[in-house]
């Protein structure tokens, strides 16, 4: 099994650069998006042999995710079922036999930090909405999660320190994920791999530089460790200030 995130930054756009042709080659079992900032019919994607699930922001050209799964899940489920939560189009969850997988595009604190209060409601909620999911059966979720875990996780920890995607509450949060004995699963294969990242920002030439951070996850209950085949990152890929990450499954 192979499954792709991939943080669009506005679908319509990276369709134009190349979008299509990345599902085609790589041919996921199940590929997530985070950021597609569409309305219901503004696009027509054709993904042959893909079932398409998509969560649209109230607010135009903002947020967004879909999935596109092969396999047609046993069911589907959008959001947390919690209001405050639920207008931004964040969260889509799909029901396998034996596992189920979530997308999540987790809100940013903003660069002046008016939303990492917020933030740090939503990451408890979210932890939680997983734990009760992992009560009847494992738990995969992907997406941008906006945070750089560890100093490793980021070109430059000591001038971002504090900053949006890397203050410590937002680490503390990410931490309490493994303290529950969650899996990143890029950290579970490459524990000690500097210079991954999975964004750069457009400014400074950072991505030409690879000046970026890891912000894109597959995160996997304890329960599906035997399964993890590899974790990739596919850093070659335009089309985004993201590239895509995926997770591989027997």
């Amino acid at each position: 099994m192979k499954y792709i995130s991939w943080n669009v930054n506005g679908l319509r756009a990276c369709v134009g650069k190349g979008f299509p042709d990345f599902v085609k080659n790589e041919a996921p079992d199940v590929m997530c998006l985070q950021e597609t900032k569409l309305q219901e019919g503004q696009i027509e994607l054709d993904l042959p042999g893909y079932h398409q699930y998509w969560n649209y922001a109230e607010k135009k050209g903002y947020s967004g995710t879909a999935v596109f799964s092969r396999r047609e899940p046993l069911s589907v489920h959008y959001g947390l079922d919690i209001d405050e939560h639920d207008k931004e189009g964040r969260v889509i969850t799909l029901e396998f036999e034996d596992h189920y997988l979530t997308t999540v595009y987790v809100p940013n604190a903003k660069e002046d930090l008016s939303r990492l209060e917020y933030r740090q409601v939503w990451e408890d909620d979210f932890l939680e909405f997983q734990k009760k999911l992992e009560e009847k059966k494992p738990v995969i979720w992907c997406g941008d999660l906006n945070v750089a875990h560890k100093e490793i996780d980021l070109k430059n920890p000591r001038s971002n320190r504090g900053r949006a995607g890397f203050t410590d509450e937002e680490r503390k949060k990410f931490q309490n994920i493994i303290d529950a004995g969650f899996i990143d699963s890029f950290r579970f294969f490459y524990p000690d791999k500097a210079g991954a990242y999975s964004w750069w920002s457009y400014r400074f030439h950072a991505r030409e530089n690879n000046a970026g951070w890891r912000i894109d996850y597959f995160i996997t209950s304890p329960k599906l460790s035997d399964r993890l085949k590899d974790a990739v990152i596919y850093a070659d890929i335009l089309g985004s200030d993201h590239c895509p990450v995926g997770l591989i499954l027997d």
